[in-house]
């Protein structure tokens, strides 16, 4: 059977046919299967045959993702002079790994006491009361808005090792949260890298912010309604031509000074104005163009001098009303600007 085979073959090859009738012992070899055997000859260096230091896959490691989450209570006070706010809130922390207050730290204060709630090796709850500290920025004071942050930062692992990410569900504010004389604004929370090197590790930190702003109605009360009368007071003498009229306004000057000495002492010396600083500065100058006004009602009624008496008279009461309604309708103007 096997020769009759290569009989069939050998009429239709030729005479590559007919050698091999004469001298092959066996079937030949199809070509598809040499290549097969060619390539894994090939590959054998690569897998069987590779010594433990060709081909090294590479080690590759993930970081550890860390769920955190930071729901405030309250705030029990907040010093603008200080930079320094009470607060109390829930701090969660989840992940697949285990997880420790030890592995993370308050960046902006100092824990004063912690109440462990839920401690398991991949979540862990704790009430926190803690003093934390913010830079506020006084240029719109007595108008002034702050943000009071918490940051919490992983403490020995870079960002290769530890992840931090916000846990939506456990972050916020409560709504029966307080702070007398303040409005809270808005509530954030973000994520970001810190390096303390140019080029070196950085380390994941959590940010969450709570937004206030002074109450207007007790800073117009506290701040305006008496800087606003002594104003009123102060233009309404410029109907007077007496020379009663220039101790009134002296007096209205010293209280003035007295007013912003009070208020200017509740917070810290800064290098640069602020709206109370610019609105006092257009008081006084208010203050004392009615002094002056005065001072010359006083000379020239003395003087019998009648004709400059009325001109003093008559562009005091047009000029200096102006000129301070315009300025102060301009400085509020930036408020909303």
């Amino acid at each position: 059977m096997e020769y009759t085979s290569s009989t069939r073959h050998t009429n239709r090859q030729g005479g590559a046919g007919r050698v091999q009738g004469r001298t092959g012992k066996g079937p030949l070899i199809p070509v598809g299967a040499m290549l097969a055997i060619a390539v894994i000859l090939l590959m054998l260096p690569v897998t069987a045959g590779a010594t433990p230091g060709d081909t090294v896959r590479p080690n590759v490691t993930f970081p550890q993702i860390e769920k955190i989450g930071v729901d405030i209570m309250d705030f029990n006070g907040f010093s603008v002079a200080d930079g320094t706010a009470e607060t109390n809130f829930y701090l969660s922390l989840k992940s697949d790994g285990p997880v420790s207050l030890d592995t993370i730290e308050l960046m902006n204060g100092q824990v004063t006491s912690v109440y462990p709630l839920v401690n398991t090796t991949n979540e862990k709850t704790y009430r926190i009361y803690a003093t934390i500290t913010a830079d506020p920025d006084l240029r719109r004071f007595p108008f002034d808005r702050h943000t009071l942050p918490i940051i919490f930062e992983s403490k020995d692992n870079d960002v290769s090792t530890r992840v931090l990410v916000i846990d939506p569900g456990e972050t916020g504010i409560d709504p029966e949260a307080d702070l007398p004389g303040w409005e809270f604004t808005q509530n954030t929370a973000y994520t970001t890298n810190k390096s303390y090197d140019a080029g070196g590790e950085e380390y994941s930190r959590a940010v969450f912010s709570e937004g206030i702003a002074r109450d207007t109605a007790s800073t117009l009360l506290k701040f305006f309604l008496p800087i606003m009368l002594i104003v009123i007071v102060s233009l309404s003498s410029l109907l007077m031509k007496v020379s009663s009229r220039l101790g009134l306004n002296a007096s209205m000057f010293l209280a003035a000074v007295l007013i912003h000495w009070r208020v200017a002492d509740a917070i810290p010396l800064v290098a640069y104005a602020t709206f109370l600083d610019i609105f006092m500065i257009i008081t006084y100058a208010t203050l004392v163009m009615v002094l002056v006004s005065g001072i010359l009602i006083m000379k020239y009624n003395e003087s019998k001098d009648t004709v400059r008496l009325g001109q003093v008279d008559y562009w005091s009461l047009r000029i200096i009303p102006a000129v301070s309604l315009t300025l102060y309708f301009l400085l509020f103007l930036t408020l909303v600007l």
